[in-house]
């Protein structure tokens, strides 16, 4: 029945109902499906505000994963490689994802080769702040890698 009820068992209809409305409260079914119908009395208003204060917790406890892109081309030049590792440093200590891509225009998808290394070196230099999730793999004319922040002590 429910938790201010001393003796719980198998009650009628109208005597469940009577002894809700005694204690000012609300006669709640369970589980309909059971033979007899699992019913219990409490303050349905309550319930339903704990349920709902149980939910918005839940939603705030849980971690929302950021993903951000810093986008090369092949022929990168250091000066800006190290302008975006430095923004992929500060992306990592936030605790968002890092998707590092390299751009392929027109013919330089001939130099896939040195896209792939500037996407190794740029997580060799990243280790510290992220591990690679996975190595870099060309999809169409961009070569993607994901890397993830590293868990804090």
């Amino acid at each position: 029945m429910g938790d201010n009820i001393e003796n719980p068992g198998i009650y009628s209809f109208s005597a469940a109902l009577r002894m809700a409305e005694e204690m000012e409260l609300d006669l709640v079914e369970i589980t309909a499906k059971s033979d007899p119908p699992v019913c219990k009395i409490l303050d349905y208003q309550k319930y339903l505000y704990q349920q709902k204060k149980r939910a918005k917790e839940m939603k705030a406890n849980s971690t929302k994963i950021v993903i951000k892109e810093i986008r090369f081309g092949p022929n990168t030049d250091e000066h800006d490689f190290q302008f975006k590792l430095k923004h992929a440093q500060g992306f990592l200590q936030e605790g968002s994802k890092v998707k590092a891509s390299v751009f392929f225009r027109g013919r330089s998808i001939q130099f896939s080769d040195q896209g792939e290394k500037l996407l190794l070196r740029f997580a060799v230099e990243l280790e510290a702040y992220g591990r690679a999730e996975s190595m870099p793999k060309l999809e169409g004319k961009r070569m993607i890698m994901m890397i993830a922040p590293v868990k804090k002590k």
